[in-house]
């Protein structure tokens, strides 16, 4: 019953935010993270670990199966704000460029003129993050990338942090796009991986607050961890604070949802909020330009996207594989957004 309640909770809140009738395009700004599992095309790199992969591979991955992945995705993407697609869309377990050009112009969101911003990873596995901008609302000024090179262990490779910076409204924003390394071996033994990528981040963060304590941050990312864990609420320094107008302080628009026991990921029928939208304090107190509620965090969960999970009695999010058996879902994360506005 506790599960049926989550779940009609998540999803009337994210319904009733997107059938708002007083909406405004002019007022307002998406911005969408999503964990899209393993989006993979079908040709063999050699440099990389993608066999399973391929239609040869375990999974029988194929050509079909990519572009039903790709249109369902893209379905998600346009269902978010219904009264228009997103601004800003942070992806990631992206395989390549190519799946991100194949997403918007072999999809519907062809005729949304959506820019793209990638570069490849070290990760074994070939897997990246990218981001898809507007071009009608945001101009592209540059990125960097944000190497994780652990010190205590270099031959590990994993994905790299992507940070962009663009300007719309005429106002200067920063996003980062994450995908911090996986629980495999167990939360407590790979903790320190995650530790250390806050502190890149943290320390990049650091660098633009020094030049502007007001600047305009959106950090969105898979974090394998969640906001109260070490990496994002000490490391990070990241909260719920939305009271302290301190601006070396993050705020994390998740962070009450996860104490309310809501999340982006099931784990043997325990939500997990690993996935996370966490802003500057700039955006929740400013009086000019973009802004945001302490409460403007929402995660996507019409029934659309999600399974009926007999074995545990209730929802998950739909994913495309279970090992090697081919469920046809979307993903095993459910996206996260939030909606800006003047």
């Amino acid at each position: 019953m506790k599960n049926l309640f989550l779940f009609l909770f998540i999803f009337s809140s994210s319904y009733m935010f997107s059938q708002n009738k007083n909406y405004n395009a002019k007022n307002c700004f998406t911005i969408v993270f999503y964990n899209v599992e393993n989006l993979f095309d079908t040709i063999n790199n050699p440099t990389t670990n993608d066999k399973e992969f391929l239609p040869n591979g375990k999974k029988k991955w194929n050509s079909k199966r990519y572009y039903k992945k790709l249109n369902d995705i893209s379905k998600v993407l346009a269902s978010i704000n219904k009264n228009e697609l997103p601004e800003i869309i942070g992806l990631c377990e992206i395989e390549n460029k190519t799946n991100l050009m194949d997403l918007i112009k072999q999809t519907p969101l062809k005729n949304a003129n959506y820019g793209i911003v990638h570069q490849e990873s070290p990760d074994f596995r070939g897997i990246d993050v990218g981001l898809l901008y507007r071009k009608d609302e945001f101009k592209y000024i540059k990125h960097e990338i944000l190497k994780i090179e652990f010190d205590f262990d270099k031959k590990i490779k994993t994905r790299d942090i992507l940070y962009v910076k663009g300007m719309t409204n005429k106002e200067i924003f920063h996003i980062f796009v994450n995908h911090w390394s996986s629980r495999r071996g167990g939360k407590a033994k790979s903790e320190a991986k995650r530790i250390y990528s806050a502190k890149v981040l943290k320390s990049r963060i650091d660098k633009i607050l020094k030049k502007n304590k007001k600047a305009k941050i959106v950090i969105l990312g898979d974090f394998n961890d969640e906001p109260c864990d070490k990496s994002i609420n000490k490391i990070l320094n990241a909260s719920n604070n939305h009271k302290n107008t301190n601006f070396d302080e993050l705020y994390n628009l998740m962070y009450d949802k996860h104490l309310n026991s809501l999340g982006t990921y099931s784990y043997k029928g325990k939500w997990n909020m690993l996935d996370n939208i966490i802003v500057s304090k700039t955006l929740l107190h400013s009086k000019k330009g973009y802004n945001v509620s302490i409460d403007g965090g929402q995660i996507f969960s019409e029934r659309w996207i999600l399974y009926d999970n007999p074995k545990i009695g209730s929802y998950t999010p739909s994913r495309t594989y279970g090992g090697r058996n081919y469920y046809g879902g979307i993903s095993d994360h459910l996206p996260v957004f939030v909606i800006l506005k003047k």
